[in-house]
């Protein structure tokens, strides 16, 4: 029976997908490029190609190799897939303590993740090119991310300095003129102004602080990245006191590297324990001026330390005036799995609990620096 050319790229899809095994009925041989293909994604996902060999193996050579087909044969963006999964199916990690697998890999922040959860078995002579490998991707997210941060706080930092009683040069004649629209006199064509409403006089005193305390357990990796690219971008402003505090059972301060992001992550240490009521009575004794302070947890809310005083903890910095966000994670990967019984009862005490995504990052920090209510995502 013929079959059109159609009916051909069909098979050939259908035999790619399913690989070949015995009884996969499509009667498909593949050649050239398309057999290449095969055999690197049978390398991973079956432990051989086409041709029955040993799969991806476990010498950086072998890898290497395999991850120079992978960048030939396919995007970008399934590229990443594919090196999670082999470092995630095949126990990959420890080979990217050798330079020249570094230097064959896609970078993106799994990836970091992976690097950083290494931290001291990373032979030293392998450091720097991780640390190329990690600049390129701050860079990449800083390019993404800074300009509209700092648009969108900038704004929230000046509406939150606007002053009720400013003095005569200090007057918004603009806003003041449509808050008072109601007070308008037609016999003698002017508004009334009943209320004042002033410009935050330029000036490089701080406005707000934020605390950004973040969870490095192994598990936070991708929000551990993206905390520490914020971090950098919100302590650019000027008049915004920004502290980054990381915790597993220990508690880091890392504020004084957050001129340098790449910095910040080799100062973590990815796959500790969980110590939340220790990091938030660090971040606490750290307030001064509570009423002007955002903190925000970010963690997936397994507690391995005294889950009552945590609560009791979170309770008080609320009822001092501190503005209290909880994320499950700072991720394009969604919420991970989270300690729901914690989650509810930060959710009681008026904290909900949510996964917040990059790109939502900047407005749910200036909703916070203003006091009105977070955009939270549904679901």
């Amino acid at each position: 029976m013929s079959t059109t050319a159609g009916d051909d790229e069909r098979l050939r899809r259908w035999r790619l997908v399913l690989g070949g095994g015995d009884g996969e009925g499509t009667g498909r041989r593949l050649t050239g490029s398309d057999a290449a293909m095969d055999g690197a994604l049978g390398a991973l996902y079956d432990g051989k190609g086409q041709g029955g060999g040993a799969g991806l193996g476990a010498s950086a050579p072998s890898v290497a190799r395999w991850l120079g087909d992978i960048r030939t044969y396919f995007p970008s963006s399934v590229v990443r897939v594919m090196q999670r999964d082999a470092i995630d199916r095949l126990g990959l990690a420890t080979l990217l303590a050798e330079p020249e697998m570094l230097e064959a890999v896609e970078a993106d922040v799994h990836l970091v993740g992976t690097l950083l959860s290494l931290g001291k078995a990373m032979p030293e002579t392998t450091r720097e090119t991780a640390r190329v490998v990690v600049r390129k991707v701050v860079d990449e997210l800083e390019g993404r991310l800074a300009s509209r941060t700092r648009a969108t706080l900038g704004g929230a930092l000046d509406r939150s300095a606007r002053i009720s009683r400013p003095r005569h040069r200090d007057i918004d004649w603009d806003r003041t003129i449509r808050a008072n629209l109601r007070n308008y006199l037609p016999e003698h064509g002017t508004v009334v102004p009943e209320r004042l409403v002033g410009h935050g006089r330029a000036s490089r005193a701080v406005r707000k602080e934020v605390v950004l305390c973040v969870d490095q357990s192994g598990s936070m990796a991708a929000s551990v990245v993206h905390a520490a690219v914020f971090g950098a971008v919100l302590a650019s402003l000027r008049s915004l006191a920004t502290r980054l505090v990381v915790f597993d059972t220990a508690v880091v301060d890392l504020t004084e590297q957050l001129d340098d992001p790449v910095d910040v992550l080799f100062g973590t240490r990815l796959g500790g324990g969980t110590d939340i009521n220790r990091a938030l009575a660090y971040c606490q004794s750290r307030i001064t001026r509570p009423a002007d302070t955002v903190v925000v947890l970010i963690s997936d809310l397994y507690e391995g330390g005294i889950r009552d005083e945590m609560l009791k903890r979170v309770a008080a910095m609320k009822a001092s005036g501190v503005q209290f966000v909880s994320l499950l994670a700072l991720s394009d990967e969604g919420a991970p799995a989270y300690d729901r019984e914690h989650a509810a009862a930060l959710a009681a005490l008026g904290v909900p609990a949510f996964a917040c995504t990059p790109d939502l990052f900047p407005e749910i920090m200036a909703a916070a620096l203003e006091k009105r209510p977070l955009p939270i995502p549904e679901g």
